[in-house]
């Protein structure tokens, strides 16, 4: 094999416009795939942050719009395995000019002295973490927020009600950092309550719960949901990382929309790859006769142009997943709405997988018209005028 490996590469590049056409071709094809590839790992595969995996969040089981009674976060203390339960409040608001999508970040409220308990993996100033317990309109926010906007320890932040009829304002403390948290900010949802007058006042939309072992969640969320079973507003308790895809649910059948892509994709490339290796087999029969004359045998000629097929498609594969890991940096510096996609990247597993996606395509696309020219008599090769 490795003998033929200088036929190979000459080959594959001896019609250069068609060769690289095809190589185009393949990389912006395989650039959609891995990032294909990337958003499925980040949004079903990739691992739980630090700390997530011992985190559940209890919400309404009819709709995430739908809050409960203040009063359930005591019965849930009481379930056995939690450590530690806190308010988690969504605020939802305007900052600024709500038609500017950079001006979206997440807004929710809690229980400043709870809610370290809830997130032990948060890195925060002690001073920072002080105010922020202790002041009522303090609030805090992640590091890449701060830097997006330009905020600074003392900054006033104004937050105009919708959902709620109050508005926020707040005295940003600093900032944390915390894996997983992106473009978020915290502040005492007890400041929210103190403006309303209705009877949503005492109603909470979830709370974030920690357990004490990741082998007590799955129990935890059976206890907890069979507790409130027959209430008015019943519970679904889930995972932290589970909750986060019910927001991809939103779109539909998330899974299914990406394989189809992939599979619309894929077969693309596998017509593109086809014609160009059925074109160039073709154009070159005269030359496989003269091979089998000078002594290479079917399996050799076989070999030769799988090679070329193999070495078109791996150099477009290569190129196509740089090309993605570029788009991914571009992705990344879009909106939060969707935190999965904030650090998308294309990993050595999806970039190897790529690659091997684009070499099997190029190997099975150009194994008729390989065989078929491994099979040609000689005479038959040479009367073939190309």
């Amino acid at each position: 094999m490795l003998r033929y490996l200088p036929l190979v590469f000459k080959n594959s590049l001896r019609n250069r416009r068609r060769s690289i056409l095809t190589i185009s071709s393949i990389a912006f094809s395989l650039c959609l795939l891995g990032l294909l590839f990337a958003m499925y790992r980040a949004l079903f595969l990739a691992p739980p942050a630090p700390g997530q995996e011992l985190r559940l969040v209890v919400r309404n089981k009819v709709s995430l719009t739908q809050s409960m009674p203040a009063s359930y976060e005591a019965r849930i203390r009481q379930v056995q395995g939690v450590k530690e339960a806190s308010p988690w409040q969504w605020f939802g608001g305007t900052y600024k000019d709500n038609r500017d999508p950079k001006n979206f970040f997440a807004r929710f409220g809690v229980d400043p002295k709870k809610f370290f308990g809830v997130h032990p993996e948060i890195t925060i100033d002690p001073e920072v973490k002080q105010k922020f317990e202790t002041e009522r309109r303090a609030c805090i926010v992640t590091t890449d927020l701060a830097d997006k906007f330009g905020w600074k320890p003392g900054e006033r932040i104004v937050l105009q009600g919708d959902i709620f009829p109050t508005n926020l304002e707040l005295t940003l403390a600093g900032t944390f950092k915390a894996a997983g948290e992106l473009e978020t900010l915290y502040f005492n949802w007890d400041y929210v309550r103190e403006g309303i007058t209705s009877g949503r006042k005492d109603q909470i939309g979830a709370w974030q719960v920690l357990a004490d072992s990741a082998e007590s969640v799955p129990r935890i969320s059976r206890e907890i949901d069979a507790m409130f079973d027959n209430s008015p507003a019943q519970t679904k308790t889930e995972s932290e990382q589970a909750f986060a895809l019910s927001f991809v649910s939103f779109l539909g059948n998330v899974k299914v929309f990406l394989m189809s892509i992939v599979g619309a994709v894929t077969f693309t490339i596998l017509l593109v790859s086809g014609n160009t290796m059925a074109m160039s087999v073709r154009e070159r029969i005269r030359e496989v006769g003269i091979l089998k004359t000078l002594g290479y045998t079917p399996g050799a000629i076989l070999t030769i142009i799988l090679g070329e097929a193999a070495v078109i498609s791996a150099i477009g594969g290569a190129i196509g997943i740089a090309m993605a890991q570029g788009m991914t940096a571009v992705i990344r510096q879009g909106p939060a709405f969707l935190q999965g996609l904030k650090t998308l990247s294309i990993t050595p597993e999806v970039a190897l997988l790529s690659l091997a996606v684009a070499i099997s395509i190029g190997l099975i696309s150009s194994i008729v018209p390989a065989w078929g020219a491994a099979k040609t008599p000689i005479l038959d090769a040479l009367r073939n005028a190309g």
